[in-house]
């Protein structure tokens, strides 16, 4: 008879705990419900990016347009009603662009064709007649180093290496070309050359020229030359005419310059968690952006988005466990100043981030997340999986996060990067064409939903 009891009260606990597991889990998907239904029909991104990249405009660090995209964030997060705004001052570069960029090729006395180019980011200025030279094309600096000074000297050296087609993770893609304009200037003013011009880094074929950041590294000023990108069309044609007549001669000028360090700002808020106040869950971007554009895809979109998982917070009332931080880092395209900045100071604070999740990859149609942490988080956040799968969230893999914030890791965090649809960024990344126009509505707003989404089951769950 005691069995009998003993076995019926087990089968009755063990029926209750599987009726509060499916209330439990039901109550779960119908906060992340609320959540994409609040960022779809409620939602402030689009018109937050909308202000940001047509009222401001590009932000590259130290120019006016940052100290306007500063002042503007910090606004914006004070009326979300969030317990705390405030700005970290950090130092950062200040590169100015110049009057714009002029280049051609020519065919024969007297006879050229324009093509499009832009200055690479640091660059320095041709002189004030420009340069003129014969121009001799390489698609690697093994071939670089193969031609030698004798080849290379008082010549500009085209590096004409294009992004692979054949990979489908295009930022893939971009890492394995990323280097000839990072490092073609320094590498081939050792070879005598006079100034380098640099295939844009996009899968297409287009009349945009691509910026992006460039180094020297230790070579002195008189040892610099001139650094600028070519669009895909102009580099398909100046190949095309390099192979029928190898000594044609190419003309760019350009007029940008490098100025002291100067004052600028990362921009933090939070709401403070109501019982783990000191445990940090992050979401962050880069307000800064190139001159060229509008910086709606890079990264006005991170921006936007992160800050818009502070407001679907907000507006659905839920209180954090833990404290949820947006940081909107400063200098991020050209020295990652403020994503330096601010891990310094967490350092010193004894902050503890348990979760980092950084949205620069565009404004496209969320996919997943990309994960960098241990063995036993990584299989926790895999479990998260299911309640993704309503809104076609399916990629949940080891990867990269991003650029901002891997100088928080250490080994017990998770750093995690959205991973939007890849396969147009390259057609806007650092161009004049990366503009509002280029964003779609939704697609944005469901990369924040995903984003508040993923810190809500980090807070609930824990980590």
């Amino acid at each position: 008879m005691n069995i009998k009891i003993i076995l019926s009260a087990i089968f009755i606990l063990l029926g209750l705990n599987i009726v509060s597991s499916q209330v439990e889990d039901a109550e779960i998907k119908n906060t992340i419900n609320k959540f994409y239904k609040s960022a779809l029909v409620n939602g402030k991104s689009y018109e937050w990016l909308e202000h940001l990249s047509k009222q401001i405009g590009g932000r590259l660090s130290g120019s006016l347009n940052s100290d306007r995209a500063i002042s503007w964030a910090k606004e914006e997060l004070n009326k979300i009603g969030i317990d705390s705004v405030w700005l970290q001052p950090v130092m950062v570069p200040k590169w100015v662009r110049g009057t714009f960029e002029y280049a051609h090729i020519e065919t024969s006395s007297g006879n050229s064709i324009n093509v499009p180019i832009c200055a690479l980011g640091g660059s320095i200025s041709t002189p004030f007649s420009g340069i003129r030279a014969n121009i001799i094309e390489v698609k690697s600096f093994d071939e670089l180093d193969s031609l030698g000074f004798d080849n290379i000297n008082n010549k500009i050296v085209f590096f004409n290496r294009s992004m692979p087609h054949d990979l489908i993770n295009t930022f893939e893609s971009y890492s394995k070309t990323v280097n000839q304009r990072y490092d073609g200037a320094r590498i081939a003013s050792k070879y005598g050359a006079v100034g380098v011009i640099i295939r844009s880094l996009n899968l297409s074929l287009d009349d945009f020229p691509h910026t992006g950041t460039m180094s020297y590294g230790d070579l002195s000023l008189k040892n610099r030359i001139p650094a600028a990108s070519i669009s895909t069309n102009g580099a398909e044609l100046l190949s095309s005419m390099l192979s029928l007549n190898s000594q044609l001669k190419f003309f760019f000028k350009q007029n940008c310059k490098n100025y002291p360090d100067v004052l600028s700002y990362n921009v933090i808020g939070q709401i403070t968690g109501k019982k783990n106040k000191n445990q940090i869950l992050l979401v962050g971007a880069h307000l800064d952006s190139w001159d060229l554009g509008e910086g709606a895809h890079d990264d006005g979109a991170g921006v936007v988005q992160s800050m818009e998982v502070l407001r679907l917070l907000k507006i659905n009332n839920y209180q954090p466990l833990n404290t949820v931080r947006v940081v909107l880092f400063m200098n991020e395209e050209n020295g990652l100043r403020g994503a330096k900045k601010y891990s310094e100071v967490s350092n010193k604070n004894n902050d503890s981030h348990l979760l980092a999740i950084e949205s620069d990859a565009g404004g496209f149609s969320p996919r997943g997340f990309s994960i960098d942490t241990n063995d036993e988080n990584f299989i926790k956040i895999n479990k998260w999986k299911t309640y993704f799968k309503p809104y076609q969230i399916h990629y949940f893999e080891r990867g990269e996060s991003g650029a901002d914030i891997v100088f928080l890791k250490n080994k017990t965090n998770t750093l995690i990067g959205l991973r939007p649809d890849s396969q147009r960024y390259f057609e806007y990344h650092h161009s004049e064409n990366d503009t509002f126009e280029a964003i779609n509505k939704r697609e944005l707003e469901l990369g924040a939903a995903s984003m508040v989404s993923l810190i809500y089951l980090a807070d609930y769950f824990g980590l």
